[in-house]
């Protein structure tokens, strides 16, 4: 199915989706750069150059087998599994999470998802290291969460804000955005909260430019100088890491709220899936 659909982009999508989720990621970037005067959005020629044969895709191409394989102890494949819009959809469930899930009672991101699905659904003890190993391009997560999130390229982060969950973790994300504090007494918005900043070499998106916010909040992307695909989970550790913070729980409330608020901020924009990144 994708396979073969890969070397025909654009995929066909959900009904209802905007024009850019009928163009490959390259394009819907394209788009945002013409739409907006931008240093992040350019700052990678070679990037850019190579986005169409972006690595991601295969990491993608490998998880639609993981997908749809009957897996673990219970021996079903996760199309029984809910991403948002009944068990087996995923045309845009994607960019509708975080979201509430009445079987868990809590909100959830595309990795505790997984999670869930693998432990609850197929069977897999938590340990185990299909479960347990979350990042790198050789990892089963990886592999899933690139598949399940292509399906969602070009189309507009809409993350739901119905249940009172979802707001409170979208409110605690915003709060935790601009709390000051660590030993460097960092917050997101020092990086975040303007235009043309840099880290070294590497211009940083500013949270209140939509067309920048969107390419910054499209992961799973490639990045060129990890040499393997990562995720939200792992850009949110990264960025605790350089603010000299305590490690973030991956299966917590905090990381998730961050995650809710990032990509409320992202509202109406089409997302890049894969992306690549420096």
């Amino acid at each position: 199915m994708f396979k073969k659909a890969l070397l025909a982009l654009p995929v066909a999508l959900a009904l209802g989706a905007t024009a850019h989720a009928e163009k490959p990621p390259e394009e819907v970037l394209q788009d945002l750069i013409d739409s907006v005067d931008s240093a992040y959005l350019t700052q990678s020629e070679q990037n850019l150059l190579m986005m169409a044969d972006n690595p991601a895709m295969w990491t993608g191409m490998d998880g639609e087998d993981l997908f749809h394989t009957p897996r673990g102890p219970n021996n079903v494949s996760m199309e029984a599994c809910d991403f948002g819009k009944g068990p087996g959809v995923l045309e845009g469930a994607y960019v509708e999470l975080p979201r509430y899930f009445e079987d868990t009672d809590r909100v959830m991101d595309l990795e505790n998802r997984i999670v869930h699905c693998m432990t609850e659904v197929q069977g897999f003890a938590a340990d185990d290291p299909a479960v347990a190993r979350r990042h790198g391009s050789g990892s089963d997560h990886m592999k899933i969460q690139t598949y399940i999130a292509m399906q969602s390229n070009g189309m507009e982060w809409n993350n739901p804000l119905d249940h009172p969950l979802e707001i409170a973790m979208r409110d605690a994300g915003e709060v935790m955005f601009y709390r000051r504090s660590g030993i460097a007494d960092f917050n997101c918005n020092t990086c975040h909260g303007e235009s043309g900043k840099r880290i070294r070499a590497s211009v940083l998106p500013s949270k209140d430019v939509p067309q920048e916010w969107t390419k910054a909040m499209s992961w799973p992307a490639f990045r060129v100088g990890h040499d393997n695909v990562r995720s939200s989970q792992h850009r949110i550790r990264g960025c605790y890491w350089q603010m000299r913070m305590p490690r973030i729980n991956p299966d917590g409330d905090a990381s998730i709220a961050l995650m809710s608020y990032w990509t409320d901020a992202s509202r109406g924009q089409p997302a890049i899936l894969p992306d690549m990144k420096r």
